[in-house]
């Protein structure tokens, strides 16, 4: 009986040490995680939304919103982010369109399990453009392939409308909404027309909603309607508030201060590259080391410090970089004229520079977008190789000779133009003089003359070491001699 009695007590001492954690325990608090998608689509914005997501993506109950303002841009870029966006864990992505959600931004906002749309918003037009000697033109089927599968395959994972998913990308893709006996659907119009007679038969209403030659593009209204936006909001406070998120703990994720760096210069890495070339180039081939050498060095080391960032460069680009630099000066300062180590630098630099831009070597033919991207980084390279080297040409024949005009210091007035050496006073000697040729004259060479070495010229005959010469004449302080007849 004593042990009973202890038991109980032993018991409801548990449940009092229970009840008390249970009272005094604070709440899990519910976390959404804000990460703004604005700007351009390209390698600086893949990898801070990579940056962004790889500590937190592992929180069991985060939730990730990510706020659309974008106009599109790199294909590879979008891809990159979409992935990083469909690891995360089902049903915690949002998409929320402030603003746009253009080209690439609509494959980002629709790798989003759900996606809300602001008021007067708009969202789609994903045509897959490329750059041609001709202007922008719209890229092949290859490509539009590759986007038709992925739109298709995030379309079928949240939810979303297939078959108007995929007419963001084709423009000759005609969709139509159908209610067939009660029931409503998309379809393209090879699937419309592929339908039997009975099929047609049980057609109520037939509504065109992309027209051939059209891109789909929607605004909030549309989106709603069509089955893409689950509705339209004033700001993401309502977004939170119709999620059940109202009383979450709010975290806006920021660029960090090297992203937003390698974001500001992307535009200007053509230009950069361009200066740092001729930079280099100039001071070269100008004696010492001052200006144009800081310059060039700061201008390709921010290039090369951008795509590093962004997980483009990597030690290999840096070093063909190197290596080329160092084929330059040996061909510049060893070896004379211009040849195979000055070529070959050239060829290095180029391809460091093309890898640098660029996120392969070889492209992947199942990627066709990466062969025009290698066309296009291959133009810029080769572009501001040829635009460096006139801008050079141009400082060493205008800009440095100018400079003396510009800066303090001091300068002589007086020139050498007119400067000479008299001959016949310095170097002792006189027309008729006798000696001999102390080198083959071809016809310039050395002479000896009154146990004196000095330069001398023929009347354009050759003459051979040691044969006896005279002084024909002195002119212009050039001692002209010519074999002596016995």
């Amino acid at each position: 009986m004593k042990q009973k009695k202890q038991f109980m007590f032993i018991l409801i001492a548990f449940c009092i040490f229970l009840s008390q954690n249970a009272l005094y325990a604070s709440p899990k608090v519910q976390k959404v995680y804000i990460i703004p998608v604005t700007g351009m689509v390209e390698p600086g914005m893949a990898a801070y939304v990579k940056r962004a997501l790889k500590e937190i993506k592992d929180q069991p109950d985060a939730v990730f919103v990510f706020k659309m303002d974008t106009f599109g841009g790199r294909v590879d870029s979008a891809l990159d982010i979409v992935d990083t966006i469909s690891s995360l864990p089902k049903g915690k992505t949002i998409a929320f369109v402030e603003k746009r959600a253009i080209s690439a931004g609509a494959l980002i906002a629709l790798s989003s399990n759900q996606l809300f749309m602001k008021d007067s918003t708009i969202i789609g037009d994903c045509a897959p453009i490329i750059q041609t000697k001709e202007g922008q033109k719209m890229a092949g089927e290859k490509v539009q392939t590759v986007l038709r599968a992925r739109f298709r395959a995030l379309a079928k994972k949240n939810n979303y409308p297939v078959v108007l998913a995929e007419s963001m990308v084709t423009m000759d893709m005609e969709v139509y909404q159908v209610d067939m006996a009660g029931i409503k659907s998309f379809m393209n119009k090879k699937t419309y027309n592929d339908l039997t007679e009975d099929q047609k038969k049980q057609i109520r209403s037939k509504k065109t909603i992309v027209a051939a030659g059209e891109l789909l593009t929607m605004d909030d209204v549309e989106a709603f309607d069509l089955g893409f936006s689950q509705k339209s909001i004033k700001d993401i406070k309502e977004l939170l508030s119709i999620s059940g998120y109202e009383s979450a703990k709010i975290i806006t994720i920021e660029e960090s201060w090297s992203e937003s760096l390698v974001r500001f210069l992307h535009p200007f890495l053509s230009i950069l590259m361009l200066v740092g070339i001729g930079a280099i180039y100039t001071e070269i081939k100008a004696p010492g080391f001052g200006i144009p050498g800081i310059t060039g060095i700061i201008c390709l080391g921010l290039v090369f410090f951008s795509q590093y960032l962004v997980g483009l460069a990597d030690y290999t680009e840096l070093l063909l970089l190197l290596v080329g630099v160092m084929l330059l000066g040996i061909e510049v300062f060893v070896l004379p004229g211009f040849g195979v180590a000055g070529i070959t630098g050239l060829v290095v630099i180029a391809a460091g520079l093309v890898l640098s831009f660029q996120g392969f070597v070889v492209p992947d033919p199942s990627f066709p977008w990466e062969g025009a991207l290698l066309m296009t980084n291959l133009a810029h390279v080769l572009g501001s190789f040829l635009f460096a080297f006139l801008i050079s040409l141009f400082m060493l024949r205008f800009a440095l000779p100018q400079l003396s005009k510009i800066m303090k210091g001091p300068y002589l007035e007086a020139t050498l133009k007119d400067s000479h050496v008299d001959a016949t006073s310095v170097l002792a000697v006189k027309p008729g003089d006798t000696g001999i040729a102390h080198s083959f004259l071809r016809p310039s060479g050395k002479v000896m003359i009154n146990n004196k070495k000095i330069d001398a010229i023929t009347q354009g005959e050759f003459i051979s070491r040691g044969t006896l010469i005279v002084i024909d004449k002195i002119e212009q302080n050039r001692v002209i001699v010519k074999p002596k007849i016995s």
